[in-house]
C-alpha cells in the first residue's frame, strides 16, 4: 500500500520532498510528520507563493519519498484544532536535534500552526 510506505519514509527521514499544484516543475525539500497515520506538514517561510498557499488553489500535487513519487492531495484538516497538540509534539519529537531546536519550536507557534496542510496518498 502507498500510504504505509510513504508513512514509513516520512517517519525515518527528516526531509520529504513536495510539489504543489499542477504547474510546478520542481520539489522541495520540507519537515514533515505522522499523527494518528496521516501526514501534516507546516508552511515556515509563509510566503504567498509558498507551497501551502499554492495547494489552497490546486489541492493536487506529490511527494516524493527517496526513489518513489506519490500523487497527493492537499487539505488543511478539519479537525486542526484537535490535533494542534498531537501534530506540535510530533514536531518537537522528530526534529530534536541541536541544530533543529530553533525551528522545531518555532514551527509549534499560532503563525505555523494556521498552515497546517494535511496530504492524503491518492491510491
Amino acid at each position: 500500500m502507498n500510504k504505509d510506505r510513504a508513512l514509513d519514509y516520512i517517519n525515518s527521514h527528516n526531509l520529504t520532498e513536495i510539489k504543489a499544484g499542477n504547474y510546478r516543475t520542481t520539489f522541495l525539500e520540507i519537515w514533515m510528520v505522522t499523527v494518528n497515520d496521516r501526514i501534516f506538514a507546516r508552511s515556515w517561510g509563509l510566503a504567498e507563493k509558498s507551497w501551502y498557499h499554492t495547494f489552497l488553489e490546486d489541492p493536487e500535487g506529490q511527494i516524493r519519498c527517496g526513489e518513489e513519487t506519490f500523487n497527493i492531495k492537499a487539505l488543511v484538516p478539519d479537525d486542526l484544532k484537535e490535533l494542534t497538540s498531537e501534530i506540535n509534539r510530533a514536531y518537537l519529537t522528530k526534529y530534536n536535534t541541536v541544530p533543529n531546536l530553533r525551528y522545531s519550536k518555532g514551527i509549534i507557534e499560532q503563525k505555523h500552526v494556521e498552515k497546517t496542510m494535511e496530504f492524503i496518498i491518492c491510491e
